[in-house]
């Protein structure tokens, strides 16, 4: 398929781009699957198994031990904590604004 691209405008250039690039990522993961299967056939022939060669998966995973328990309470809405991670909330920030402390919030 022979395509003139000098006869192709703007927008019919980056369609004929988007499309091969489209492709282009469809024949690598046709490549890839190929490979895979035939690295687990080698690896299967030979009487081992895919954990024996590369080991059980990508390293540890982070452990997820749930929430955090709250570390400061609003003091004008007990029900609204933070636990002193991530991006302080606008109560705290307003508190701390009013001349309130850290340890003032504290629970």
């Amino acid at each position: 398929m022979a395509v003139d691209i000098k006869n192709l405008n703007h927008n019919q250039l980056n369609d004929l781009i988007n499309k091969a690039q489209v492709r282009q990522n469809e024949l690598r993961k046709e490549k890839v699957g190929k490979l895979r299967e035939k690295i687990h056939a080698l690896i299967k022939a030979e009487g081992y198994a895919f954990e024996d060669i590369f080991g059980h998966g990508r390293g540890k995973a982070r452990k997820s031990g749930g929430t955090v328990p709250p570390k400061y309470r609003n003091p004008a809405d007990p029900e609204q904590t933070w636990s002193g991670r991530g991006k302080r909330p606008r109560w705290f920030n307003d508190a701390l604004k009013a001349g309130k402390k850290e340890k003032d919030l504290a629970i």
